[in-house]
């Protein structure tokens, strides 16, 4: 684990970044009083730094040679050219953190071998506001993610009903394998955290911030995941406590 990786018992595909700067932008981020356009701004830099911190340790690398304005040789490690990534919008928290990655890997990668999905899917609850899991209504998908990086950048890691019914999606009969399944999040809860790695376990997930604000008192003492069978991050609703509020409401300006 890195020194701007928080410590936790979580296991090693999960990232907790301690940036003081991130961090800043994030509870900036958070408040009643961000609005547009200020809010894209945020989160794009948010997902820059979240995509980069994942190509760093997961995108494969080659150690290629250039000839510099100086005429003279030099070795470098860069990203592998040739690693073919999807990047999956999730509507609609997820529609801008997936335009800011496709943006930069396009950038930084072939455009050939990059590519944007998109899924509209909603939260299915029962009378009583809890949420009982996740359907798919629609979907623009551009062909089979078979060997390649698979990235989901969706801002609220809540209960992982979402994330893991879009990998049943992808991942249906056992004929597609990616490469690496990537989750980028701003906000995670520990609930997340178990439904994803219980049944995707090969999944990598990174995130600024855990929230784990309706825990007992003495399991917030301790590192998080030490006591992990009674962390709690989500209210009665489901909804990440204290998290930041329904986000893809206000990034849409689109409140229903």
């Amino acid at each position: 684990m890195s020194e701007i990786e928080e410590r936790h018992y979580y296991g090693g595909n999960v990232h907790l970044i301690n940036d003081v700067y991130y961090h800043t932008l994030l509870a900036n981020l958070s408040t009643a009083g961000s609005a547009q356009p200020q809010l894209n701004l945020y989160l794009r830099t948010l997902y820059e730094g979240l995509l980069r911190f994942m190509m760093n340790r997961y995108f494969p690398k080659k150690e290629e040679r250039f000839l510099t304005r100086m005429n003279a040789a030099l070795n470098e490690k860069i990203l592998d050219p040739e690693t073919e990534v999807v990047t999956v919008d999730i509507a609609r928290a997820g529609i801008l953190p997936s335009m800011v990655c496709f943006e930069m890997l396009s950038s930084i990668l072939p455009p050939s071998k990059v590519r944007q999905d998109h899924i509209i899917i909603n939260r299915v609850v029962n009378t009583e506001g809890q949420v009982t899991g996740a359907a798919i209504s629609g979907t623009k998908v551009g062909g089979p993610v078979d060997g390649k990086i698979l990235i989901f950048p969706d801002p609220m890691g809540a209960t992982g009903s979402s994330l893991c019914e879009v990998l049943k999606f992808y991942l249906a009969g056992g004929s597609q394998k990616p490469a690496a399944v990537i989750s980028l999040n701003l906000i995670i809860t520990p609930e997340f955290i178990r439904r994803v790695l219980s049944e995707y376990p090969g999944a990598r997930i990174a995130a600024y911030r855990l929230d784990r604000g309706l825990s007992p008192k003495e399991v917030l003492s301790l590192m998080p995941g030490e006591k992990w069978e009674l962390e709690k991050g989500l209210n009665e609703h489901d909804y990440i406590i204290p998290g930041a509020g329904g986000l893809g409401e206000v990034l849409n300006n689109s409140f229903v």
